[in-house]
């Protein structure tokens, strides 16, 4: 199969056209068969329900080129169940969990020449997603629903590698308590955008939210989880019904303990506990990890004593053991690699 000609090592982290994506569609209570399509535009009506009630979910992955040559995604059926856990959440029907992953396993394979070789540090992100499709005017749940998945290639997220960023307590909140903060729905993200706008104006790279409730407690970014690792190389993720649950995250704790002999905890973190810390970092899909070197509250700063100038020892241990899982240089937990044949 040859490669696309694209200058993989210059890839940015942007949508770039593939030739095929995969749709689904539901209605009379039921999900048709499913395609692949070379179409990338989608056809609604003006009143769709998506447009006005914003009823739409969505997943992120990523299909690598192994060491060997192989072409792999990295356990797609967490992604699988945790779109199921969004789409109960908001009234949508399930897509069920096993042709999920036979979705991605197609959508991967067809746009296999998209798939940026191994070494190059790009790779190529899948898309799936959901949405309430026919006219709806009143507030209720959609009837019919489109489930598609598209692909892109994708540089690094950080280009020269991943430097320390700044980050900032937020005055806004992320969810609400019992709300939908630890789904992944497009609702979520929209909230955080004039949040993150706002903090890149003021000169900073991220957002930090405290807890809804009663803001003492660490919670999330706009986009990843938490990470903390103590000065006795303890690693500290915080816990909370409004955060969503990262596979990113999940992972590392696993590679932590299983791999690095490290002990974890997985609880709630209070805010005045990370001046405390040694090394922080957001994890996700997108960067694996990105290491913080500053916490500014209201114009107090917490400089975290990794430094600003690289990822801290623990978090890049970590970085690597996960991503040599995911590019086939470190053996794999049995279940987390699925094979693109």
């Amino acid at each position: 199969m040859e490669k696309k000609n694209i200058d993989w090592s210059n890839l940015g982290f942007g949508y770039v056209q593939t030739d095929k994506r995969y749709v689904s569609n539901y209605s009379n209570g039921a999900w048709d068969e499913g395609a692949l399509i070379d179409d990338p535009n989608i056809t609604m009506s003006e009143c769709a329900c998506v447009l006005q009630y914003a009823q739409t979910v969505f997943e992120g992955l990523k299909a690598y080129t192994t060491e060997s040559g192989k072409i792999v995604t990295f356990r797609p059926d967490l992604n699988a169940a945790r779109l199921t856990a969004s789409a109960k959440r908001l009234e949508m029907p399930v897509f069920p969990e096993d042709r999920f992953v036979d979705a991605v396993k197609q959508v991967v394979k067809a746009n296999a020449a998209y798939v940026p070789p191994y070494g190059s540090g790009a790779t190529l992100y899948i898309r799936p997603y959901m949405f309430g499709i026919n006219p709806v005017i009143g507030v209720k749940p959609a009837n019919d629903y489109q489930f598609r998945i598209f692909t892109t290639p994708v540089g690094p997220y950080f280009k020269g590698g991943a430097k320390p960023i700044t980050i900032k307590v937020s005055d806004f909140d992320r969810a609400a308590p019992h709300g939908t903060g630890n789904i992944k729905a497009g609702l979520n993200y929209a909230m955080s955008l004039h949040a993150i706008v706002t903090a890149h104006a003021e000169g900073f790279d991220e957002n930090m939210y405290l807890d809804p409730g009663t803001r003492t407690k660490v919670e999330e970014t706009g986009g990843a989880n938490f990470l903390f690792v103590t000065k006795d190389n303890k690693v500290v993720t915080p816990k909370s019904d409004s955060i969503l649950p990262s596979i990113t995250r999940r992972s590392l704790l696993i590679v932590a303990k299983e791999y690095l002999g490290l002990e974890v905890e997985e609880r709630e973190v209070y805010f005045d506990e990370v001046k405390d810390f040694a090394e922080a970092g957001l994890c996700g899909t997108a960067a694996v990890i990105s290491p913080v070197g500053k916490i500014v509250d209201h114009g107090k700063e917490i400089c975290l004593p990794s430094g600003m100038d690289d990822m801290g020892p623990v978090t890049r241990k970590l970085y690597e053991t996960l991503t040599g899982i995911q590019m086939g240089r470190i053996e794999a937990p049995k279940g987390w690699i699925c094979e693109i044949e």
